[in-house]
């Protein structure tokens, strides 16, 4: 099962969330915070996996919510969804940075948000396909590489072409079979990249690859042969 913590300060939403959350038969609901403050002790408190984190909440917003259970070594093992009313968000890669493991936009359907709860829960990060270009474009504009993380010159030639795979969004299957690897192979040369990075999941190799240069947008080639 899949325990999931709710995080948004609009009783109806949160309600509707745990409705939907609730019919998955891989899933619970363990808590339902209604401020950033709130769902940092319930994910400590409820033992959570992930945490459906909405951006804009009182007291402590989501970002700096996601910020803190990311830097809590007790909660190491606890995922982030970040959901945002629009895909302009400006605060996108801030939530990113913090620690969050991927972002929707609240408008998406139902059966996507259970996917991208399964998705996330399993390792995997998600970015919401809408802004994924201008979540790029923003990171180009303002580099600022994310918090312990180094960069893809500590990585061989092998390594940085499975990270340009991992930003151009390919789970482990996809990076085996583009590379010749075995997906068992595929996925420790992801596990090894996060160790020398310092990242917490794909989602911040995504943001290291971007703000690197390692991958550029629009058809931009990646520098990983």
């Amino acid at each position: 099962m899949i325990r999931v913590l709710l995080a948004d300060d609009q009783t109806l939403v949160r309600a509707a969330f745990a409705m939907l959350v609730g019919s998955a038969p891989d899933m619970e609901i363990v808590g339902e915070a209604g401020t950033g403050l709130e769902a940092v002790a319930l994910a400590r408190s409820a033992r959570a996996d992930l945490v459906v984190m909405d951006i804009r909440m009182p007291e402590l917003d989501g970002i700096e919510a996601t910020r803190r259970i990311a830097a809590d070594e007790d909660l190491a093992g606890v995922k982030v969804l970040v959901l945002t009313t629009y895909d302009t968000d400006d605060h996108i890669v801030d939530a990113l940075r913090a620690g969050a493991s991927g972002f929707l936009v609240k408008d998406t359907r139902p059966a996507d948000l259970l996917a991208a709860i399964r998705t996330v829960a399993a390792g995997e990060s998600l970015l919401s396909p809408g802004p994924t270009a201008r979540l790029i474009a923003r990171v180009l504009s303002a580099p600022r590489p994310p918090a312990g993380t180094g960069g893809p010159d500590l990585l061989s030639d092998r390594e940085r072409q499975v990270l340009a795979l991992v930003a151009r969004g390919l789970n482990n299957t996809g990076i085996a079979e583009t590379l010749g690897l075995s997906p068992l192979t595929a996925k420790t040369h992801v596990s090894r990249i996060m160790g020398k990075l310092g990242a917490r999941d794909r989602a911040q190799l995504v943001i290291v690859a971007y703000e690197s240069g390692l991958v550029v947008p629009a058809g931009g080639g990646a520098d990983a042969s």
